[in-house]
């Protein structure tokens, strides 16, 4: 199945094979070992590690519900009347879906895909870069993309890639794909990431976007298995990114803006992050809040002396 889709997921590996995801993961793991596939998580891929990147075929079947459930999410971000930026990518393509339902609405994309979604919203307004069609992924690259993108200012961008860490940020396995990325992202003042958890602690070749200048990120609930998805969601809100975490049944996150998805999700849970670092303005703030307490208990024994010497 790896070798004819180049991708699969293990939900669907236990499907065909009537066993749990459990065992399909044993036997995920011995294949890896013998040099057959790549684990990645929730699937499996063909081996190339740093270089190789999935087709849009195999993408589009990989977390599919789990991409929902971002998507309706992210879709509660936007406003009416507002200009943004929308990458390439599956997670995008379920985006821009949605989309098409918010009047006076400017999107700029490099994507044939989410331009395609909007085409027949009569309430939003479409703008393609230029560029050199890449057919893997059905985006406009290279130095003609780039150059559109000069003087362009919007309020968010939202993008998706191969893989996210704490340490490099957001990345991808093809260098044009992510020069456009960056041009994308220099275009809006608020970045917004779209990952679903098998994204996440993946490490990718060529880095679109650091740590630093992601403001949030969209994701699903990790598997409670899955330990390396969580700590890398913590790092993540460490290093002062915020994270909505999208997926459940029957619960809402505070603030995410979004209600019923198509697969009947709702958001779950909105972090209270980001998490300060040691030494913060969090810090600052508690440390600030002592020393004016112990302002005020010295101003008050001040006022308490000064009446006694009246009264003497």
């Amino acid at each position: 199945m790896v070798r004819a889709n180049g991708a699969v997921s293990l939900r669907e590996l236990a499907r065909v094979v009537q066993t749990s995801e459990v065992t399909v993961r044993r036997d995920v793991r011995a294949l890896e070992a013998e040099g057959l596939l790549d684990r990645r998580h929730g699937g499996a891929v063909l081996p190339g590690g740093f270089t190789r990147e999935s087709g849009f075929p195999q993408k589009s079947h990989l977390a599919t519900a789990e991409k929902t459930a971002i998507a309706d999410v992210a879709a509660g971000l936007v406003e009416e009347g507002e200009a943004i930026v929308v990458g390439a990518g599956t997670t995008t393509q379920e985006l821009a879906r949605r989309l098409a339902r918010v009047p006076g609405l400017t999107v700029v994309t490099n994507s044939l895909l989410v331009a395609q979604a909007l085409a027949h919203a009569n309430r939003v307004e479409v703008v393609m870069t230029g560029g050199t069609l890449r057919g893997s992924n059905y985006a406009l690259v290279g130095s003609g993309a780039e150059q559109s993108l000069q003087g362009l200012r919007v309020s968010r961008a939202f993008l998706s890639g191969s893989g996210l860490t704490a340490e490099r940020g957001l990345s991808t396995s093809n260098m044009l794909s992510a020069s456009v990325d960056r041009a994308l992202v220099q275009a809006a003042a608020e970045v917004v990431v779209l990952a679903d958890h098998t994204k996440l602690g993946t490490d990718t070749m060529f880095q679109t976007v650091p740590t630093d200048v992601i403001t949030r990120l969209v994701t699903d609930e990790p598997p409670p298995h899955d330990d390396r998805a969580g700590t890398e969601l913590q790092a993540l809100a460490d290093q002062g990114v915020q994270i909505t975490v999208a997926g459940g049944t029957g619960a809402s996150g505070a603030g995410s803006g979004s209600g019923e998805g198509m697969a009947g999700r709702r958001p779950r849970r909105e972090s209270p992050l980001p998490v300060q670092r040691r030494g913060g303005p969090t810090a600052q703030l508690r440390s600030a809040g002592s020393s004016a307490a112990a302002l005020h208990e010295q101003q008050a024994g001040e006022r308490a002396r000064v009446a006694d010497m009246r009264r003497r």
